[in-house]
């Protein structure tokens, strides 16, 4: 059975495709992302303060060397389906940054199904996002398209809005632990699932606008939007089955590995890239592997990860 989160992005997607006319006020949206990613942020950190920092190194290396290596491999490909330089390295730099939102799906679908996962999945989150968008701006750099003012653009990675808050939800966790963290568990813990669905509305609408602007590159896209994330998501599980965790932190970096950003990728690309069309990084980013990933990919990336056997525990 479908997640009932997942319904509220179909009821979404459904109203735009149909021409609704319903939307959620811009303000709305914007109080659900910090949210939502305060909310991960500090469960991961709650978590991460009943470990050593030492233990957990081999995950950071890991997982921020898969987010940095995903962007040179997928750059090649791109120019070979006839995208310009531009375009490649911005595609290539999304497709390497991470949904949190897909994460936030996953976590709740293996929770709604009982399987355990590493309860410090959040700071994969955070460690792999900013290596893919680093590894975009070389790969545009060394294409020769224009000189990149590195330090406005590290401070724009380093404190935009969704690296920031997600940052600083697990520092904040990590510091307060569990004992402090509870007061504030009524806000950031209990209501998670149901501002999740809200959120996953609003993106279902704009998924379905986002369809609109495939154009002339619609096979293009729909093969990039389709065949990355399977592909990618092979290669989160088998860096997860290398790293020992479990069958669902094999899912959630799979699943991490398949997702693609829409939030911070589109800033730092629009920076650092801006002969790229960035109409169709965000059209293939939320209007197709989204979807694709939130109703098709992750159960399928639970399979994979059973399938690859992971421990149990």
């Amino acid at each position: 059975m479908i997640d009932i989160v997942v319904l509220f992005f179909l009821l979404g997607l459904i109203a735009r495709l149909a021409k609704s006319d319903l939307r959620l006020p811009e303000a709305v949206y914007e109080i659900l992302s910090i949210y939502l990613l305060l909310a991960i942020g500090l469960k991961g950190g709650v978590e991460l303060s009943k470990h050593a920092l030492s233990d957990l190194l081999p995950q950071v290396a890991g997982t921020m060397a898969l987010g940095f290596a995903i962007p040179l491999a997928l750059f090649p490909l791109l120019r070979l389906l006839k995208f310009s330089s531009p375009d490649s390295a911005s595609l290539a730099a999304h497709y390497g940054s991470v949904s949190v939102v897909t994460f936030a799906v996953a976590t709740a679908m293996l929770d709604r199904a009982g399987i355990a996962y590493e309860s410090h999945a959040a700071l994969w989150v955070a460690v792999m996002e900013a290596p893919a968008l680093v590894a975009g701006i070389l790969l545009a750099r060394l294409s020769r398209l224009r000189e990149v003012r590195w330090a406005e653009l590290a401070h724009e990675v380093a404190f935009g809005k969704s690296v920031l808050l997600l940052a600083g939800g697990l520092a904040i966790g990590a510091i307060a632990g569990v004992e402090g963290s509870a007061p504030i568990a009524a806000v950031f813990v209990d209501p998670f699932r149901g501002m999740l669905a809200l959120f996953l509305l609003e993106l279902g609408l704009v998924a379905g606008g986002r369809l609109r602007e495939i154009g002339p590159f619609g096979p293009r896209l729909l093969l990039i939007g389709l065949c990355f994330p399977p592909v990618l998501a092979v290669a989160g599980a088998a860096l997860g089955v290398a790293l020992d965790l479990s069958v669902g932190g094999v899912a959630l970096l799979a699943t991490l590995a398949a997702s693609a950003s829409y939030i911070a990728a589109p800033t730092a690309m629009r920076m650092a890239v801006p002969e790229a069309n960035a109409a169709l990084s965000i059209a293939a980013s939320l209007g197709i592997s989204f979807p694709f990933n939130v109703i098709i990919g992750i159960p399928l990336y639970l399979k994979l990860a059973q399938w690859m056997g992971g421990p149990s525990t």
